[in-house]
């Protein structure tokens, strides 16, 4: 073989695999400001601010605070509170793609355990009680079992992670 057409095909290999490799340094930039533009992107933080207003606003403090029961039998409230929570959660519920799955599972437990509260005192409560009844066992309640208060908790947690992505 001679040595111009052995030079060509060394030089040949060597411009085909440094052109393979700038296309693959690409490919790999690609992914990287796909990633980054991801990461930057304001949609995450938007969603733990709407989280974070959801847990406030199924808190059951909160949720006593925002709703007169003067009026209305205690059942009546017990099904006002039970559809307002769903809504509220119904309505964030698309947030869960932007926040980690030990997240989103805390706010579910939060609204399944508001639910459980408010359904399990108010079965407890006579059939004539009034809705004031039902605020003030749930707020008694509340205060006996400081566990039950997760809002506190789950807001935190969502207040950690979004603080990360800053």
């Amino acid at each position: 073989m001679d040595n111009s057409v052995l030079i060509t095909v060394i030089v040949a290999v060597f411009i085909a695999s440094m052109a393979g490799y700038l296309i693959y340094l690409q490919r790999r930039l690609i992914i990287y400001e796909k990633q980054q533009s991801k990461a930057n992107s304001p949609l995450p933080l938007q969603a733990y601010e709407r989280l974070l207003l959801l847990t406030d606003r199924i808190a059951l403090p909160n949720l006593i605070n925002r709703n007169a029961a003067n009026a209305i039998s205690a059942a009546e409230l017990q099904i006002m509170y039970t559809k307002i929570i769903r809504e509220e959660f119904d309505f964030n519920v698309t947030q869960q793609m932007y926040i980690s799955p030990a997240s989103w599972k805390a706010i579910k437990n939060l609204k399944e355990k508001n639910l459980q509260i408010i359904n399990q005192i108010g079965q407890q409560l006579p059939a004539e009680a009034t809705g004031l009844d039902l605020q003030k066992a749930i707020m008694q309640y509340l205060m006996t079992n400081p566990t039950a208060v997760l809002h506190e908790l789950v807001s935190e947690a969502l207040s950690y992670e979004a603080k990360q992505l800053l």
